[in-house]
């Protein structure tokens, strides 16, 4: 895998960071998540499985996956 899968992806940002720029955005490609700092766009992507990310958001929800 490769930022560069995600060139055409849509990057979401979430509604709770308002105009701060101390936030990331993230994309959605088939079976994985890339993540980036959307004040520094152009400096790569982390990518991680749909499961992993999974994994990530319901730890940081407080919820049991």
């Amino acid at each position: 895998m490769n930022d560069f899968q995600f060139s055409e992806s849509q990057w979401r940002k979430s509604s709770r960071s308002a105009d701060t720029a101390n936030c990331v955005e993230v994309a959605i490609d088939h079976d994985s998540v890339g993540v980036r700092d959307s004040k520094s766009s152009d400096d790569g992507v982390l990518i991680f499985s749909a499961r992993r990310w999974l994994d990530f958001v319901g730890f940081v929800g407080g919820e049991d996956s």
